[in-house]
């Protein structure tokens, strides 16, 4: 089936609704159970005869309905059901299993923020321009409201970081674990690419950029093959039925499109010309487009910001200025942030590193039958302060989360912020006990929505050096800014004499929410537990308690985010690479190391930075070298 302009598909089992907006259906369903009684009623008295011996009862009706259950209407000892919907019994084509089924009701409600965490209390200055035009107050006109992260996008692949507006899932489709195997049967080097260049840096540093770094990640995309008929890729890929194609920014400041299967180009890179440190997104409608921000500012053309390109033929649709003259930190405008798109109101969300919130009102037009697409943007930016800040503090390299119209993200003032995306305007804001860039993790649960969050080893010794210091964890009521529970870890930080020279340990990784077998597990990664560079440790703990259920311990240390991934059961296993070109395999029950491959490196070169996707039973992870590589597990 073609896509047509302007069209997208709904999943039949969802239909997106505003946080609190069930009256209307409620009162369908009561008027609806009413006319079957009413029909049954006369039905009955039509049938009974008129010398009937039998008593005439009094008319108890009573009414039952249940998610996924039937109506039924009893009368005169007659039970009468009315079917209700049949409830889908697995995940479509177009939705990853590992979501399903959608647990978030995505009827929570704002709550009161914790006193000391209203913009009043914390000194919060806050606008919203559009153009050079300070609005003063704002009020969306397509609404934004993101439903379950089952329901993110239209059609199949792994489209942000950590695949959606909860960002909470890495990895898509189901692996199988065969436990009984040796520990270094586990793994299995399918393919590697190693066409990425060398691009020197402006920074007062000793190395320069290449692969990927923190917190870079693959992206995958199944296209509608009739789509990817119209795309620039090569002739062979584009023929290929069932590809999956793998898109990764690179530190060398190009774009790459990769074959799942081999690890094969299928286009032409795009030359971004300047270093890509983040993760960009595809487009969740299954339109050809591409959203990619600068990570520094050592392009040709004297430009920092983000772009959007279409996947037709690769060419740029849009550019962002991040050198903003209405930014509080208006010297620097990169973008490590990675996008989220709200299909429904054509909305991109995109945070970035001169401490702007970047809404655009994209306008598409989209043509699969022609092969077109095109988009006329309306941006509306959000600039806040809070007191206390200033200079570097001001900026954010975390992702956005989303909970309908609520948007959670950090700061590199080590502020928490949770923004209403409708008015653009705070709701709370708490700054936590260090640094944080992870991006916050959502889980909604008994009524509740809550954060996972982490923070580093940075500000806890000024004098610089070597230091040991505690790494944050939390949980949090998303609603309100208060701590459910908070843990934390020891760890280790290099302070240099400048900030590139920093080395930090601590919490980089963004967590693991578990599901299925460990839906009761959040999993953090704490690194440099040992001293700067060495040692890391998985912990596990319980998501009601925060008491801790296992730890995995090793010596080397990552800043890569771990990914869970689940066999057909509903077994959980956990990916992680390190800094050592090692990929560890462990089992998301116990903590136990179960799989263990190690001389993924080029060269001495072995330090994977950026975060793994996991399809099917295949790893793609790129590393801070000239390499990505193409793994299966098993």
């Amino acid at each position: 089936m073609k896509k047509t302009e302007n069209v997208r598909y709904t999943n039949q089992f969802y239909r997106p609704h505003r946080v609190g907006s069930n009256t209307r259906y409620y009162v369908l369903l009561v008027i609806t159970l009413a006319l079957v009684v009413s029909t049954v009623v006369l039905a009955m008295k039509a049938l009974k005869k008129p010398d009937s011996e039998e008593t005439s009862k009094s008319s108890e009706t009573s009414v039952t309905s249940g998610q996924g259950g039937d109506s039924t209407s009893e009368q005169s000892g007659i039970v009468v059901a009315t079917p209700a919907p049949t409830p889908a019994t697995g995940p479509n084509e177009l939705q990853n299993p590992n979501l399903f089924p959608a647990t978030a009701m995505m009827d929570v409600q704002i709550g009161v923020p914790v006193a000391q965490y209203s913009p009043a209390e914390r000194g919060v200055s806050q606008d919203v321009f559009k153009g050079n035009d300070n609005l003063g107050s704002f009020a969306r006109e397509s609404e934004i409201h993101m439903g379950d992260p089952l329901y993110y996008q239209d059609f199949a692949g792994i489209l942000t970081f950590r695949g959606n507006n909860f960002r909470n899932c890495a990895s898509w489709g189901y692996a199988s674990i065969d436990t009984t195997k040796p520990e270094d049967q586990h793994f299995e080097k399918v393919w590697e690419f190693k066409e990425m260049q060398w691009k020197s840096t402006p920074l007062s540093s000793t190395w320069s950029w290449v692969g990927a770094g923190w917190t870079g990640q693959p992206l995958a995309v199944r296209w509608d093959y009739d789509l990817q008929q119209k795309m620039n890729m090569y002739p062979e890929k584009r023929s290929k039925q069932g590809l999956t194609e793998i898109i990764l920014a690179s530190q060398d400041g190009h774009v790459y499109f990769l074959d799942l299967d081999d690890g094969q180009k299928t286009r032409d890179p795009i030359n971004v010309g300047a270093t890509i440190k983040g993760t960009p997104a595809v487009d969740p409608r299954g339109y050809p487009i591409l959203y990619v921000g600068q990570g520094d500012d050592n392009g040709t053309r004297g430009e920092v910001g983000y772009r959007i390109y279409s996947l037709f033929d690769g060419k740029m649709l849009h550019f962002q200025q991040g050198l903003d003259s209405r930014a509080y930190r208006s010297n620097w405008g990169a973008c490590d942030s990675s996008p989220i798109i709200d299909a429904k109101s054509d909305t991109l969300i995109y945070p970035s590193e001169n401490g702007m919130i970047y809404t655009v009102k994209l306008n598409t037009q989209f043509d699969a039958n022609a092969g077109t697409v095109s988009i006329d943007p309306e941006t509306v930016v959000y600039r806040y302060s809070v007191d206390g800040q200033s200079g570097g503090q001001f900026g954010i390299e975390s992702s956005m989360s989303i909970y309908d119209h609520y948007g959670w993200c950090s700061d590199n003032g080590g502020n928490l912020i949770c923004i209403d995306l409708n008015s653009m305007s705070m709701v709370w804001t708490r700054r936590l006990d260090d640094d944080s860039d992870v991006t916050p993790v959502i889980e909604e649960e008994n009524g509740h929505v809550y954060l996972y969050i982490g923070t580093e080893v940075d500000w806890q010794n000024s004098a610089g050096g070597d230091y040991q210091g505690q790494a944050f964890t939390y949980k949090i009521d998303a609603m309100t800014g208060e701590n459910v529970w908070q843990k934390s870890c020891y760890c280790y930080t290099h302070n240099g004499s400048s900030s590139s020279d920093d080395i930090n340990g601590g919490t980089l990784g963004t967590p693991i929410s578990g599901k299925k077998s460990i839906s009761n597990l959040v999993i953090f990664s704490y690194c440099m537990t040992k001293n700067v560079s060495y040692g890391n440790a998985l912990v596990a703990y319980d998501k009601s308690t925060g008491a801790e259920v296992w730890r995995y311990d090793w010596n080397t240390y990552t800043w890569s985010s771990p990914v869970d991934i689940y066999d057909e059961q509903g077994n959980a296993y956990i990916v992680v690479f390190d800094s050592q070109g090692q990929g560890h395999l462990v089992d998301g029950s116990t903590g136990v190391r179960i799989g263990l491959i190690q001389g993924l490196k080029q060269d001495t070169l072995g330090n994977f930075e950026a975060s793994p996707i996991v399809v099917d039973d295949m790893i793609v992870i790129a590393q801070r070298s000239p390499a990505i590589y193409g793994v299966k597990v098993s």
